[in-house]
């Protein structure tokens, strides 16, 4: 491998030829991370639940000069996950960037005197192993292809602590360590880290935001806005990038230094 130091400014974000796997990548982060991206260089598949959503990113891909292909998909379905896969390689040849960014739960909701055990095993399923099984469905593509990078969307509720919030913030906990302890099987070929994301403007927080919840996380936020999608995708294309080829097993937190919760 060439030494970072001997590469032109260029190269280190060149992501010319590589194939990107964004998961819920039609919207939101997603989509702001798979179109940073395709500024790169790299061909694009968007899986995600509401493909018509996901063909309206891929328009949008294109327009940039790459390749691009939308799949419908649901991550806890593992026929849909390999057949997602298979679709990618079959379309492309291999994949070299699985960026995985689909999850949810019910953080915030999560009263454990209201919920089931179910509740948190979907947050586990959801944020956890669907990502988990989708880094061993491609790193053998990746190996192979002697270029490979994961990336987790994870959430400062992995640090936090909240009230109602012991589900979602266990999973993303796990996703952390998760990635610490992959990054021991997974290399050299393959780098994987994750990214969390501060209290970021997307549909999911803006349902529930008021001008007094952003006062009150803005005064915990020495940068002094909340994040935008295409802060969180320029964390991701970092670490998709060859300017991070000695980066691993590390989660990074993009929040404006400080501290954003809705409690």
């Amino acid at each position: 491998m060439q030494n970072f130091q001997h590469k032109a400014f260029d190269e280190l974000f060149d992501l010319s030829g590589k194939i990107a796997i964004v998961t819920g990548g039609a919207n939101g982060i997603g989509k702001a991370t798979a179109l940073r991206l395709a500024e790169a260089g790299a061909n694009i598949a968007i899986a995600d639940l509401k493909i018509e959503d996901a063909q309206a990113a891929v328009k949008d891909i294109e327009a940039l000069g790459v390749k691009a292909l939308a799949i419908e998909c649901n991550i806890l379905k593992d026929d849909d996950l390999v057949a997602m896969v298979d679709k990618v390689v079959a379309e492309f040849g291999t994949v070299n960037v699985l960026i995985n960014n689909a999850g949810g739960g019910g953080g915030g909701r999560e009263n454990p005197t209201k919920i089931s055990v179910d509740d948190i095993r979907r947050d586990f399923e959801l944020n956890v192993f669907s990502g988990w099984r989708l880094c061993q469905l491609c790193v053998p593509y990746m190996k192979e292809s002697g270029y490979g990078s994961i990336v987790f969307t994870t959430s400062m509720s992995s640090i936090n602590k909240s009230p109602n919030m012991s589900g979602y913030g266990g999973s993303k906990a796990a996703v952390n360590h998760m990635v610490a302890n992959l990054t021991h099987d997974f290399g050299p070929e393959v780098r994987i880290n994750a990214v969390g994301p501060g209290a970021t403007r997307t549909a999911a927080l803006e349902s529930v935001l008021t001008p007094e919840i952003e006062e009150r996380m803005l005064s915990h936020t020495p940068i002094k806005r909340l994040g935008e999608a295409d802060d969180i995708a320029g964390a991701m294309l970092y670490f998709a990038a060859p300017i991070s080829e000695w980066v691993s097993g590390q989660t990074l937190f993009v929040n404006g230094g400080g501290v954003q919760t809705l409690d």
